[in-house]
């Protein structure tokens, strides 16, 4: 594992939350002069510790405001039938997160749209068509308490 220092960690800390914050900004505000500061921010670029800068968006300014959990069994286990899934479950743009998980449930996915209506769509026109599917359970969000983009460091 990477070994990062107070200084990347400080740094790490006010790209999280605000990704748009030069390096002159940064250096004033740990008291640091620019060039260390903007070598520090490339080389965690480099090592891929910064993957991407992002927008986050209001999901409801931009009319998707339904947020459904999707949890997803498989019936068959082995090694080609989750790649099968992962690949699939992939090319579905309407999937914002998946995560395949250790329990009951094999993958977790996330799905932002503009209706219920849509989410039912979702389920009989896109997923219902990935082979290997079990068991598939819907939830929906009534409110978002907590929200984070950021990792605390």
């Amino acid at each position: 594992m990477m070994k990062l220092d107070e200084t990347d960690l400080k740094i790490l800390r006010i790209l999280q939350a605000d990704c748009k914050k030069t390096a002159k900004e940064i250096s004033e505000t740990l008291n640091l002069t620019i060039s260390p500061i903007y070598e520090r921010i490339r080389r965690l670029e480099k090592l891929n510790v910064i993957k991407k800068y992002v927008a986050i968006l209001d999901k409801k300014r931009i009319n998707i405001p339904v947020t459904a959990i999707c949890m997803v069994t498989l019936r068959y286990h082995d090694e080609g039938f989750i790649d099968k899934f992962e690949a699939q479950i992939k090319e579905l743009k309407d999937v914002q997160k998946c995560y395949h998980m250790a329990g009951k449930v094999d993958f977790f996915l996330q799905i932002n749209l503009q209706s219920i209506e849509d989410y039912h769509d979702f389920i009989r026109l896109k997923l219902s068509k990935i082979d290997n599917i079990g068991i598939l359970e819907s939830y929906f969000v009534l409110k978002d308490i907590i929200d984070k983009t950021e990792y605390y460091l």
